[in-house]
Parts: C-alpha cells; structure tokens; sequence
C-alpha cells in the first residue's frame, strides 16, 4: 500500500508502480483532499459547524487507509499488507498500522521514506527557539483565516512556485520535469482544493511518529534522503537508535525528501527486497 506526501497523489509513485507491481501486487490511493480525491470543506475547532466539511488529519486519512485494506486488499483472504509513506504518508502509515491492529489485522511492516517530522505541532513547541514559541500562536491565529489561506494557497500554487520547491526537494534535479510539475499542480485547480490545504496548514496538534514508534509492535523499516531540506536525516537516526521496531535505517547520499521519485533507480531495488523479507517482529 503506497501512500503519498502533503501535495501530492498516487502519481507521486510513477516510477514505482510498474516496477514494484511486476512482482508484488501494488495499491494506492488518493488521500481527502489531495490529488483527484474530493476536498470537501475544512473543519476546525471553532468554526461553525457544516454539514459537509471534514476535520483533516492523520486519524481521517488514516482510517481511510485501514477502509482500503479492509474492503479491497483483504477482500480474497488473509495476506501480508506492507505499509508505505512518504512524508506525511509515512505518519498516516503508522497510524494506519495501529488502527489495524485494532481491527485485529496486523500489518506485515511499515516502511517510511522521509517521514514528515511536524516540527511545527504543539507538542514540539518547547524546541523551537524562544522568537518561534512567542510568534506560534500569532502564526497559528492567522492560517485560520479562510480568506488569507485561499489567497496564499494562490500565489503558491502556480508552475514556477512549485519548480521553486521542487528544486529544494530534489537536490539532484532528477525527475523534475513537466509530468512531476502538471501532476502537482493539477489538483489545485479543482474545487476544494484550498479548503485541503487550511485543513492541512492547521495540523498543530496531531499525531507525531515517535509516538506511534513508540507503541508500534511490528518491524519499521525507514528509507531517507541524506539532503532531505525539510525533514532531517539526524532526527531519522534518533528514531532508528531509540525504538525498537526500527529494525534499518538506509540513508541515500545526494537525494532529498522523494528518494522514490528522485533517485527511483535506487529506491525499488531497496523496496523489493524489504516487501520479500519483511523479518521478525
């Protein structure tokens, strides 16, 4: 099960699934709000209440994971679910591997490729220098505002702005061509599309992976780009000394937050031989 990160959609994995499917059988999706999902209105604490908006978050996409692997995956019998995320897709991952487990199904592994990290949630709040903690909750007051978060997802969303970020995620270059910039792109000019993104920008207070690391009994296994701009290969080293369902940590030198998109070449190799052995609990 293959699931993608912040702003992007099961084409985030385009040099993926056909490798990975010629000898495992491959599924992904679409999270709420991202990619041709629908993106109904957003709901935060406070806001008036609306019939049709939805409170995004890790537990939403989440259970819309373990809803796939339930009526889809599982529909022909018992079978080893391998669970993949990248970025965000790797917190939804692991929460996904403990809604599971609740249901009684016990995923083979999880594997996370840079996960996010979500310095910016509350709970990581005391880490941040004093300047950051003072102007947090400034910062938190005004993504609420619906105007002020329709007009930035705006100017973000255009061509150039994306190859902007795109080129301080792929520090390589490779792959950043017109295909990866339309299918980033494409979604955002769909209805919704800024209600998904102030759902996502107001993420203070959610799941963080050491947590679910922490309570997770099942084999983790993470993959990270060494030049990875946003989300640290240190922090990654931590994880993987202190929780014991860690069980490899493989850092790729040159590749950034998409290893499986930037440097695929070296990526589904690794992948292939995690799915066939997915080793001890």
């Amino acid at each position: 099960m293959l699931i993608h990160g912040f702003g992007a959609s099961i084409r985030h994995w385009r040099h993926n699934l056909p490798v990975l499917a010629q000898e495992v059988e491959v599924f992904a999706l679409d999270l709420l709000g991202f990619g041709a999902s629908d993106k109904p209105r957003s709901q935060l604490a406070g806001d008036p209440p609306t019939a049709d908006a939805v409170a995004y978050g890790f537990d939403l996409w989440a259970s819309q994971v373990c809803d796939l692997v339930c009526e889809k995956v599982l529909a022909a019998g018992p079978r080893p679910v391998h669970l993949i995320g990248n970025s965000i897709g790797g917190v939804v991952a692991l929460n996904a591997a403990r809604m599971l487990a609740e249901r009684g199904i016990s995923p083979a592994q999880v594997i996370l490729i840079d996960c996010a990290q979500r310095a910016l949630d509350r709970k990581r709040l005391r880490e941040q220098p004093p300047l950051q903690q003072w102007l947090r909750p400034l910062v938190m007051a005004t993504v609420r505002q619906r105007w002020l978060v329709h007009r930035l997802f705006g100017l973000l969303a255009r061509p150039l702005v994306v190859r902007q970020v795109l080129a301080q995620a792929y520090p390589s270059g490779a792959h950043v061509d017109d295909e990866l910039v339309a299918l980033l792109v494409e979604p955002s000019r769909t209805p919704g599309a800024a209600e998904s993104f102030r759902g996502f920008v107001n993420l203070f207070d959610d799941r963080l992976a050491p947590q679910l690391l922490a309570e997770l009994d099942l084999p983790v296994r993470m993959l990270w780009g060494e030049d990875d701009p946003w989300e640290p290969v240190a922090e990654a080293r931590r994880w993987a000394a202190t929780y014991g369902c860690v069980k490899e940590l493989r850092v790729l030198p040159g590749l950034g937050h998409c290893p499986q998109d930037e440097g695929p070449e070296q990526v589904n190799p690794l992948l292939l031989k995690w799915l066939s052995a997915p080793g001890p609990r």
